[in-house]
């Protein structure tokens, strides 16, 4: 039986290190490659991966870039917290771990999504389930039509930069657009913006 084919994908190169030598544990696992969010879509042809294993890093770094959009590759999201839930949802994440999950259970989890299953964690279970509360947080000031618009292509993982060119608009005016959606929905970071912004039932399925 052929060894099922992993594409890794995260900003820390450290951390995809600690990953690789974690996925060489598994016989029927066969790494086919590394790289950063943003550099991960060319690939996909010439790897044909079976499962894409994404680590969305740890939720005071940098704001994390969902990759492949779009993409059919299941894919398996490691998230820090419950901010980076939302986006790993909108990426298309088919599992959803958090990142202090045991190596068996990581193993387990990429055959299992490669296979048509959809697998989260407890911890990620618990959050993703958790009704939500009857008067979720207001916003300090309504969005306009294009900041609605800006929402859901951040929702969709897409960078200023995409952003900009999906609304034909420049990537300053896109990051001004994004800059107000934090503001206006008291978020500190993209990811918890995604994340208040499902709470409040802003974002369009």
């Amino acid at each position: 039986m052929a060894a099922l084919r992993v594409l890794l994908i995260g900003d820390d190169p450290l951390a995809r290190s600690a990953l690789a030598a974690l996925l060489a544990q598994d016989a029927g696992l066969l790494l086919v490659g590394q790289a950063a969010p943003g550099e991960a879509a060319p690939l996909l042809p010439a790897l044909d991966p079976d499962v894409v294993l994404w680590d969305a890093g740890l939720e005071h770094e940098r704001d994390a870039d969902a990759p492949l959009h779009g993409s059919e590759r299941p894919l398996v999201a490691l998230v820090a917290g419950e901010a980076q839930l939302a986006l790993a949802r909108a990426a298309g994440a088919r599992g959803i771990l958090r990142r202090d999950l045991d190596a068996p259970r990581l193993l387990a989890a990429l055959h299992a999504v490669a296979h048509g299953l959809v697998v989260y964690d407890d911890a990620a279970a618990a959050a993703l389930l958790r009704p939500v509360a009857a008067e979720p947080r207001a916003l300090v000031e309504p969005l306009t039509p294009r900041e609605q618009e800006v929402l859901q292509l951040l929702a969709s993982g897409l960078s200023n930069k995409e952003i900009a060119q999906r609304l034909a608009i420049s990537e300053h005016t896109a990051k001004f657009h994004v800059a107000k959606l934090l503001q206006k929905l008291g978020a500190e970071s993209r990811s918890e913006a995604v994340f208040l912004a499902a709470r409040m039932g802003l974002l369009v399925v």
